[in-house]
């Protein structure tokens, strides 16, 4: 069985959270958990996360902007803020710092715990540098 990760990041690129959810869960059972620790004035995001009431309501009860593209099939299309949304490549990057350990990129850890802590470990490293 695959897993995927779920994570937030700052301004600058760096973790600030993470979660796990099985290979083939839908990209909002990750935003489930991590949006309720979002504590900032907008969030970058891609177009899996387009969804009202699981998304979008909650953002906007916490005063935090919404900035994604929205998905092509919606009947009524948002705007968002196209230059905001070009920084969303920071949480990109991290991912691709991330795949340069070992540990993380083969996936030798058999379980989630295991695997949550060396992306931990990895996280720790990359925040430092």
């Amino acid at each position: 069985m695959s897993t995927k990760i779920h994570a937030t990041c700052d301004a600058l690129g760096n973790p600030t959270g993470f979660h796990l959810t099985a290979g083939q869960a839908h990209d909002l059972e990750g935003a489930d958990v991590l949006l309720d620790n979002i504590k900032a004035d907008a969030l970058l995001a891609d177009k899996a996360y387009d969804a009202d009431e699981r998304v979008l309501k909650r953002l906007e009860a916490q005063q935090c902007e919404p900035v994604k593209t929205p998905k092509s099939n919606r009947k009524e299309q948002r705007s968002y803020d196209k230059y905001l949304y070009k920084a969303r490549h920071k949480i990109e990057n991290f991912f691709a710092k991330l795949k340069q350990y070992r540990a993380y990129a083969t996936r030798y850890d058999k379980t989630a715990q295991n695997l949550l802590g060396a992306i931990y470990l990895a996280a720790t490293v990359v925040w430092l540098n």
